[in-house]
């Protein structure tokens, strides 16, 4: 128990913490060179796309930095983006300590500061590391590692200096982690906590746990506490990074454990395994709302499937049915923010070959009506006559190089910014201000990076619920009220928007036999219109010479026509229509 390190690597996101984890792989020959690849520890194709760590990973390595010295390292690697925090608080709850990581041609930077706070509420010992030490001049190397210092409060020689692409500083990083890295303190009785889950078609829901009393071992009977189920235990292991099997799993490693289960919702994140309950961590509440349809109307049962599927190891993923006159049976989905929303969309088509199509992202608003309060989530459900309503705000750090500060403070010109202040760091600026989570889910994070250059990162907390004038803006088609189109938008914003979806949606949608109106309705007003003209079809171009009025019958009983179709004739926006304007 004494050779025994838990800890992770946190840091901001393209720090550069899978590219670590590589190198500490090889240093320690827990992947022989032939078999290595670029971030190993990233065993999801789409976090191989996008460069970018989705899911923590955990990988038990042997090290040995003496003659008869042997430790066991169990590294959790996890994701930077402030939409996966919550994989990292959970994470941060099963090691005893950290490395933090800054990239020394970037600095610290917004996610490195709310990580860093989040591992010192833990009561983690963090070491503090610079990286990419091989692409930054060394006075760069030497003035971010004194930032890092002053922000641990530790002395200069205390912050390593590595490199995630070459291996320099590597060795001597793995043996700080060795030294100060407390070894844990198992608790009595029989427990493990699951910090995440995989769905396997033969083996059922596998739980990965830590271990923090007692030891399981395969074929034995043991409990889920939380659910009150019990299961017979069919493997225990631990990671190398691949799942193996081992004979026990015992406090306080960090392994996997086979339940056989194969009902995904049984098995929950933050549960416990064994006889003694273990204080769990809160699963965070959504504040992303989109509704999901697959794109083929057969496909409802393979979609619902393959959503239980991904919740298992998304315990943030919440889901309710969802039904839509234009889309049919679908699921309105909770996201954490627009990365994860986009990310399981992702997931969905790379893992499961599904293809769903999805309503505008909104928010929860608080809205008062004379039966009381109610909480909308979906924008096709918010009153037209209501006594207040409110809607949630985030807290917003930013942090930017001196020399982008005037185009960053511009973006409050078109963001609800607000109570902005300005603080002078090392290197640059930090930004705090108060907006609405509707306007940071928009394009908030483009518009940033293309003001400061990319240079810019910005973190943000939710602070609560504000009052606001709000309106829904319906989208009509040929007199049908479109629920997928409907949008909840500032009041002096409403207009704008209406006239903008319709004039969008004149490109899209298909010409027909009879003219179509696209209008846009705020309180049950048109705020405005567009029309898409009928198809004309030439009924007299046979005709030649002989008297007018042959071609006028002809004109009179194609008009009639058309009236009728338009009496009677519905106009579907099909799929595909709706998802390139969801794209625009």
């Amino acid at each position: 128990m004494e050779n025994i390190r838990n800890f992770v690597i946190i840091a901001h996101i393209d720090h550069g913490k899978s590219t670590l984890a590589d190198r500490m792989l090889e240093v320690t020959g827990t992947i022989p060179a032939h078999k290595m690849r670029a971030q190993y520890l990233d065993q999801m194709e789409l976090e191989r796309e996008r460069g970018i760590t989705i899911k923590m990973a955990p990988v038990r390595m042997r090290y040995s930095p003496g003659v008869g010295e042997e430790y066991f390292l169990n590294l959790i690697d996890t994701p930077g983006h402030s939409d996966f925090s919550y994989e990292v608080s959970r994470a941060l709850y099963a090691v005893e300590g950290a490395v933090l990581l800054v990239d020394a041609t970037q600095g610290i930077q917004a996610q490195t500061l709310a990580n860093y706070h989040n591992a010192l509420k833990e009561g983690l010992k963090i070491i503090g590391a610079v990286n990419k030490i091989d692409a930054a001049p060394p006075d760069e190397v030497e003035k971010i590692s004194l930032e890092v210092a002053e922000l641990l409060d530790v002395p200069l020689d205390e912050v390593l200096r590595v490199s995630g692409k070459t291996g320099e500083g590597v060795s001597e990083l793995l043996q700080a982690i060795v030294k100060r890295v407390p070894p844990p303190q198992p608790r009595s009785g029989k427990s493990a906590l699951i910090f995440s889950s995989l769905y396997d078609e033969h083996k059922g829901v596998v739980a990965f746990v830590r271990m923090f009393g007692g030891e399981f071992r395969a074929g034995e009977t043991t409990r889920l506490l939380g659910m009150s189920q019990q299961f017979r235990i069919k493997e225990v292991g631990y990671f190398a990074p691949e799942l193996t099997p081992d004979q026990r799993l015992r406090a306080p490693e960090i392994g996997y454990i086979v339940t056989g289960i194969k009902d995904p919702e049984v098995v929950r994140v933050g549960d416990t395994i064994g006889d003694v309950p273990l204080p769990g961590f809160g699963v965070p509440k959504p504040v992303v709302f989109v509704s999901l349809y697959p794109e083929e109307s057969d496909d409802y049962d393979e979609l619902k499937t393959a959503i239980n599927k991904l919740k298992l190891n998304d315990s943030a993923l919440s889901f309710s049915a969802d039904l839509s006159e234009v889309l049919g049976r679908g699921f309105k989905g909770g996201f954490l923010g627009k990365l994860h929303f986009e990310i399981v969309v992702e997931r969905l088509e790379a893992e499961f070959n599904l293809r769903v199509v999805t309503s505008f992202p909104s928010v929860a608003y608080r809205v008062v009506v004379a039966s009381g309060e109610k909480v909308v989530e979906n924008p096709k459900d918010f009153p037209d006559d209501y006594l207040s309503a409110s809607e949630p705000m985030v807290r917003l750090t930013i942090l930017s190089p001196q020399r982008f500060l005037g185009p960053v403070l511009d973006l409050s010109k078109s963001f609800r910014m607000k109570n902005i202040e300005t603080l002078p760091i090392p290197g640059g600026s930090r930004i705090s201000a108060t907006m609405p989570l509707a306007d940071l889910i928009l394009d908030f994070d483009d518009r940033l990076k293309s003001a400061s250059q990319g240079f810019a990162s910005f973190s943000y907390d939710i602070i609560g619920y504000e009052n606001a004038e709000l309106r829904r803006v319906d989208i009509l088609v040929a007199g049908d009220v479109v629920p997928g189109l409907s949008r909840i938008v500032p009041k002096e914003e409403a207009v704008a928007i209406g006239r903008k979806t319709v004039e969008k949606l004149k490109d899209l949608l298909p010409r027909q036999q009879f003219a179509q109106a696209l209008q846009a309705s705020v309180k049950g007003e048109i705020v405005a219109r567009e029309t898409i003209p009928a198809l004309r079809k030439d009924v007299t171009g046979y005709l030649y010479g002989g008297d007018r009025s042959r071609k006028m019958k002809l004109w009179k009983k194609q008009k009639e026509g058309k009236a009728r179709l338009k009496s009677s004739g519905r106009v579907t926006v099909s799929a595909e229509v709706f998802k390139e304007l969801l794209k625009k």
